[in-house]
């Protein structure tokens, strides 16, 4: 848990300095699963996860530091950091565009001799985005997944609902794909490319965000996960949230 430690004595002597809170922010999640795409990232046990974000005044571009706990049994690594840039422009009212990049780490990961497995690989992910009111779509693209020499496409579209000022949903749709898919649906004689989907409803109470989740793939075969590790069938989570600093 050192980096998230160490995310944590970041963002209390950040809130302590001069630093604008208009431009620095942290959020930090409770979670009974750390879903990402529709796998278990956590084995299926709950997750603490912490952010620090700055955001460059009007400019657009912010920067971040992102940790959470994983489990990826029997690779080696219990924690997960991303760094992130991105630069959001807006066309109008509606309108606007993103893109940045993401580098994800696994800090203490080492290769395990004994099973003869490699230490969990990092990568770079960039993506070029679109924003129309509620809607949001994502091109995501990794030239080396997990080190693996292959590449990775992610393609996503969400849309939030505001139901009133404490309630919204949230509904998102993500198609996994590219050559490193391919070579998994090769190794299990499945195609590789997979589709995942999640509704997430928000409650917001105070400062905290109260959410409910249900998530899942549409894996088969050799592609689906039963097992606890990489968990990708439907499953519910729920989870607390909030973001500092605090407002009034």
């Amino acid at each position: 848990m050192k980096s998230i430690k160490t995310l944590a004595l970041v963002t209390g002597l950040l809130a302590l300095s001069g630093v604008s809170q208009a431009q620095f922010s942290s959020t930090w999640t409770a979670v009974s699963d750390y879903d990402f795409r529709g796998f278990s990232q956590s084995g299926t046990d709950p997750a603490l996860q912490g952010s620090a974000d700055y955001a460059f005044g009007d400019s657009g571009f912010s920067i971040g530091a992102w940790a959470s706990n994983v489990d990826f049994s029997p690779y080696d690594g219990d924690i997960e950091t991303d760094l992130y840039a991105n630069y959001a422009g807006k066309i109008n009212d509606t309108f606007s565009w993103t893109t940045g990049v993401t580098y994800y780490m696994y800090p203490g990961s080492s290769a395990n001799d004994t099973l003869g497995l490699p230490a969990i690989g990092e990568y770079w992910e960039a993506y070029v985005g679109f924003n129309a009111g509620n809607f949001s779509f994502k091109q995501w693209y990794a030239d080396d997944f997990y080190e693996a020499g292959v590449s990775a496409e992610y393609t996503e579209a969400n849309y939030t609902a505001s139901i009133n000022d404490k309630f919204s949903l949230a509904f998102h749709a993500g198609y996994a794909w590219g050559n490193a898919w391919d070579a998994f649906g090769e190794a299990v004689g499945e195609s590789g490319e997979l589709f995942d989907y999640a509704v997430q409803a928000n409650y917001v109470a105070g400062h905290f965000t109260i959410f409910g989740k249900f998530t899942g793939t549409d894996a088969s075969g050799g592609l689906k996960v039963e097992d606890d590790i990489f968990n990708n069938e439907p499953r519910f989570l729920i989870g607390v949230m909030t973001t500092f600093p605090w407002g009034d």
